[in-house]
């Protein structure tokens, strides 16, 4: 696609664009303080408890967790030493395989967890959800959904424009 063949957003595209933008930023930000202060977890902590707390025997493989997260695997380990030290998780090699470790929920991370969630919940209720009625909720809901098909069909790329620079490279 050439530069004058770019389909440019409107105003009200990039309006909306924008708010999308600050939205994720601000949204997490808010979470994140309103967590911190009254739990003294992170987002990333609470994340990382929500899903081992889920997971059968409150444990995972730190591969499956890192790809739930979203997380380059290294990321997950720094931050997972860090919650060990807190007590909050422990790490165990995987008897099967050498190479593998699982990190398990503690009593202290569910506890931790526990206590956190409730004021979370609430925070969310009010920064997001209060504003909404049931319709609000059901096409926000609907329209994210479709957001995030979109999203994960794309495929892996290493580089932002890459797909681009191979496109051209067809055309040469």
């Amino acid at each position: 696609m050439t530069k004058a063949e770019t389909p440019w957003l409107d105003d009200r595209e990039q309006q909306l664009w924008r708010r999308w933008l600050r939205v994720q930023t601000e949204l997490p930000a808010a979470l994140g303080r309103a967590l911190s202060r009254d739990s003294g977890l992170s987002m990333q902590d609470f994340e990382t408890l929500v899903w081992l707390s889920e997971a059968p025997g409150e444990r995972l493989r730190i591969s499956a967790l890192a790809e739930q997260m979203h997380w380059e695997r290294s990321r997950l380990s720094h931050h997972l030493r860090r919650m060990s030290a807190r007590g909050l998780v422990v790490k165990e090699d995987c008897p099967e395989d050498g190479r593998g470790s699982f990190v398990l929920l503690t009593p202290a991370g569910r506890a931790a967890l526990e206590a956190a969630a409730p004021g979370h919940v609430r925070t969310v209720r009010a920064l997001f959800l209060d504003g909404m009625d049931d319709q609000d909720v059901e096409t926000l809901s609907v329209l994210l959904g479709k957001v995030l098909a979109r999203a994960q069909e794309q495929p892996d790329q290493d580089e932002p424009g890459q797909e681009h620079l191979q496109e051209e490279q067809l055309r040469a």
